[in-house]
């Protein structure tokens, strides 16, 4: 089992799909790697050569930004907007949909459980 960027890949996958595995590793960016490295994308992970890993590594620390660093990258935006208070900042502070979706209805994922409305009843 290859272990790339801090990341075991599957081994019985092919090398195309594995590297999907990374944070930040798409299909078309995973076929720019596999290129420029010249490994063919139809090999599985388990059948890599320890020379192939080595190639792969290097394109990935030359050219890529993955897993922490991407992450880090990622975070840090989402804190800038919110310390700027931009729309899109405030929407990720109260957990709501940043994206223009509805919230009327849907939207639970963002917003948790339902809350249950309470009803008041006049005592007769």
């Amino acid at each position: 089992m290859p272990r790339i960027a801090g990341i075991d890949l599957p081994k019985n996958k092919r090398i195309d799909i594995a590297l999907t595995r990374i944070y930040g590793v798409g299909r078309p960016s995973a076929a720019g790697i596999l290129k420029g490295a010249g490994v063919e994308p139809s090999i599985r992970a388990q059948d890599l050569t320890d020379a192939q890993v080595s190639a792969i590594r290097k394109v990935l620390d030359s050219g890529y930004k993955v897993e922490g660093e991407l992450r880090k990258e990622v975070a840090m935006n989402v804190k800038r907007l919110m310390d700027i208070n931009t729309y899109r900042g405030l929407r990720h502070k109260k957990n709501l949909p940043v994206r223009g979706q509805r919230t009327r209805t849907n939207a639970r994922t963002r917003k948790g459980p339902r809350k249950s409305a309470v009803v008041v009843r006049k005592a007769e």
